[in-house]
């Protein structure tokens, strides 16, 4: 008995012992600070953290005042019986500034400093005052991403000569991308709601060891709104009201959100509803773009119409309705589980570049829509930050279920055929992704991947005299499937405040099947199933050194790829007037292998200059080209008589550019910020080079900004460059129906500009006024390669109202 009270007395006082120690983390990054001096008020006591950030306060008392110094950080002081049971110290970081933090780079957040990408950050606050309509004009007001419409409901991004599948799209670090998106223009980027959005990081260039298949071009990763725990007793509660209105599309849009925070969970709701109506285009510009007339369907079947005004573009308008719920449970400071449920719908959004197409003069079709675009997710996470463990410091595992259901519906003027096509997909995926510190200098990043897709597709042929269905080729095979293995790992060593080194590795396995024998009931194919396999070993090494207070030096190299997904392998599709593509089963993955070198010049934050030059080869790439089936190289689709095409691995591609950005802090109050992209390149087409698809003009912005205490005045001008006849893409001079005519009657995508002015009063502590003033001169331009015009001038006004 004696030998069991002893044991029980020694496991008390060892168990008192170890509550001594402490740990010290950056209250926003949640790292271990190393190095932080610990002492009392006369410095007779003192300790010093380990690299851990780990320190033993057995010595201090429980009511003595104790201090936590550190060169980077807020010096803080406390008793140990402020502290009461708690283990962790958290500093806030005294150089926001220079340890601006993103989370993308590696999962897990870092100092935006220390990586050797250039990565674009757009914080709620910004989100708020640029007022965005979708998210794709949200990164759009960087002045570093080109969006693409082809109809008021889209927005297709445009990174550094890069598009659509090769770019990656994460929302709350899962990835959105999936089996059917495609090489054509893609506009799933609305789904996500701007009214939701907490901040957002847009990574330039590839992002492969982290994110694998489809990250070429760059990775735009959005993350929503957390909720928000009180940690008392008592509730907290916060609320967001949001009207705002368009003139240029009569746009209504409403939005509430709200939070309810206890003490170890927290809930946010967030709901948003957007009505537009069509979409009238500017006064002064290309008379190409007018819209003289177009089609209805009356009792007495098609009937041209002529457009009242022209300006007026028939039919664009569409309605969306975007819902999100979040749930948090933080039993403890270091841990904590997350679920997110988000839903997205549209009405039927209206094909407006395919409205607009004539056939010998007359209008080709009477109907051509998307039907609803509907996304639902599911996200369940769960993150451990701070662990003893040998193998990692923090943890975090994600698993998320999503929906896709997308439709097109068409019909030819004056034809009783209506051509509809549905396409689903179910997504799957499970991520794990690990930090570990080994030294103050040395940590790791690493983790593994699964993604299963699952491909639902079916067409129809509607009678809409009869009423009556038949069935047709489908744009997708029926029950195709996708699926990526991969695991990954990075290491970042800083030696020294001033330079740092990252390197990464990841290795993936993709595996596609696809089964043909419901569509060779009309194709009649050679082949009857598939199976693609590949293999990719991808790669990145990069260094960012600043060797004084002013100069900043990035440099980072990296390879990327792109697998084959069954919008590749398996579409049957009309890619533009007179020609369908067919399934290729085979299909390899396309790699791209790039260089980029940054410069950043800070003068005392008064002038900031940042530069970056960079440089793509892509290779294997997969293209569109002509194509042969059974012998021949015509086919017939959807009654129509067309040109046989295919994805092939047929080409290479050459990508280059440079981007200069600048911040000018002419007084206190006023601000100049500007942001210039060049661009160029040619891809390999037979035995030439050509201009490159998604290569966009030269553009940028300029924003003189003046803010006071409660009020925000931004007068800024949009610029966009020319592309001739002759720098347009192959694929573009076939679709001249989207561009003005130049002198030779040659379509050409006309350099413009808008003048702007955006202004927000912050009314009381809880009300929020934002109005602009977009496209002052009514200029009347559209987009490179966009098949709507944009905006004429814009009148946009939104109250906010927090509780």
């Amino acid at each position: 008995m004696k030998v069991f009270f002893t044991m029980v007395f020694f496991l008390l006082v060892l168990s008192n012992i170890q509550g001594q120690n402490i740990k010290v983390l950056n209250s926003i990054t949640k790292e271990p600070i190393w190095g932080v001096a610990i002492y009392n008020v006369d410095k007779s006591k003192n300790t010093v953290t380990n690299f851990r950030g780990e320190a033993d306060i057995s010595a201090f008392s429980e009511t003595e005042t104790i201090y936590f110094k550190h060169l980077s950080h807020v010096l803080k002081k406390i008793t140990k019986r402020q502290l009461g049971s708690s283990i962790i110290v958290y500093l806030e970081s005294n150089t926001q500034g220079l340890d601006e933090i993103v989370i993308s780079a590696s999962k897990f957040q870092q100092s935006k400093k220390d990586i050797p990408q250039k990565i674009v950050s757009v914080n709620s606050k910004s989100v708020l005052f640029s007022n965005p309509q979708t998210s794709a004009d949200l990164l759009e007001t960087t002045g570093q991403v080109f969006i693409q419409k082809s109809q008021l409901g889209g927005g297709s991004p445009m990174i550094r000569g890069f598009s659509t599948n090769r770019l990656l799209i994460t929302v709350d670090g899962v990835r959105m991308n999936n089996a059917i998106f495609r090489g054509g223009n893609l506009h799933n980027i609305i789904s996500i709601d701007p009214f939701s959005i907490q901040n957002t990081e847009v990574t330039l260039g590839s992002g492969s060891v982290i994110y694998g298949s489809d990250a070429v071009g760059g990775v735009m990763s959005f993350y929503t709104q957390k909720p928000q725990l009180s940690y008392s007793d008592s509730l907290l509660f916060k609320s967001n009201l949001i009207f705002r209105y368009a003139s240029a599309s009569d746009e209504k849009t409403g939005h509430f959100d709200f939070n309810l925070g206890y003490k170890k969970w927290a809930f946010v709701t967030n709901a948003s509803y957007s009505q537009f109506g069509d979409l009238k285009m500017g006064n002064h510009g290309p008379d190409d773009y007018l819209r003289p007339e177009f089609a209805i369907t009356t009792n007495n079947g098609d009937e041209i119409i002529q457009n009242s005004d022209p300006l007026i573009q028939k039919y664009s308008g569409y309605n969306q309705l975007n819902l999100m719920q979040k749930v948090r449970y933080e039993p403890y400071e270091d841990l904590s589980f997350d679920l997110g449920l988000y839903y997205t719908t549209t009405s039927d959004i209206p094909r407006y570049d395919r409205l607009i197409r004539y056939e010998d003069d007359t209008l080709r079709s009477a109907e051509w829509h998307y039907g609803p675009q509907q996304w639902f997710m599911s996200n369940f996470q769960i993150t451990k930050l701070s662990s003893r463990s040998n193998l990692y410091d923090k943890i975090k595992t994600t698993i998320a279920y999503q929906n896709f259901q997308e439709s097109r519906k068409d019909r030819n003027f004056q034809s009783v055929t209506r051509n509809i096509r549905e396409e689903a997909v179910d997504a799957y995926s499970f991520n794990l992704d690990l930090e570990k510190r080994f030294s103050p200098r040395t940590q790791i990043f690493y983790g593994l991947e699964y993604v299963y897709n699952k491909v639902m597709s079916e067409g129809r042929n509607e009678n809409i005299s009869t009423n009556s269905i038949s069935p047709t080729v489908s744009r997708y095979p029926n029950g195709a499937s996708w699926q990526s293995a991969a695991v990954y790992t990075s290491i970042k060593y800083k030696p020294n405040p001033k330079f740092v080194f990252q390197s990464g590795l990841r290795f993936n396995h993709i595996v596609s099947k696809a089964n043909f024998e419901e569509n060779n009931a009309y194709l009649n194919l050679p082949f009857s199933s598939s199976k693609n396999e590949a293999g990719a070993l991808t790669g990145t090494a990069g260094i960012s050194w600043s060797p004084n207070k002013v100069i900043q030096w990035k440099l980072n190299a990296s390879s990327a790829f792109r697998a084959p997904n069954i919008d590749d392998i398996g579409k049957v599709f009309d890619s533009e007037p007179g020609a369908v593509v067919v399934p290729n089963e085979n299909l390899k993955p396309e790699y791209a292998y790039g260089g980029e070198l940054g410069l950043k010049l800070d003068f005392n934050k008064k002038l900031i200059l940042d530069m970056s030059a960079y440089y793509t080869y892509l290779n294997n790439a997969l293209v569109r080209r002509h194509y042969t089936l059974n012998g021949e190289n015509e086919i017939l689709y959807d009654g129509e008589l067309s040109s046989i095409q295919a994805i092939q691995n047929a080409s290479k591609a050459w990508i280059y550019g440079f981007e200069v950005g600048a911040k000018w802090a002419l007084t206190n109050q006023l601000t100049l910020n500007s942001q210039y992209s060049v661009i160029g390149g040619t891809e390999e087409a037979g035995a030439i080079e050509v201009p490159i698809r998604h290569v966009a003009p030269n553009f940028g912005n300029s924003h003189f900004i003046w803010t006071t205490n409660n009020f925000t005045i931004d007068a800024f001008v949009n610029y966009n460059g020319e592309l001739s006849f002759n720098q347009l893409a192959p694929s573009e001079v076939q679709k001249d129906y989207l561009y003005a005519s130049d002198a030779d009657g040659n379509p050409y995508s006309p350099s413009w500009y808008t003048l702007n002015i955006r202004t927000q009063y912050q009314l009381s502590n809880s009300t929020a006024l934002t109005a602009s003033l977009e496209n002052i001169t009514d200029q009347r331009y559209r987009a490179y390669s966009s098949g709507i015009a944009a905006p004429g001038r814009n009148f946009i006004l939104s109250l906010k109202y927090s509780l």
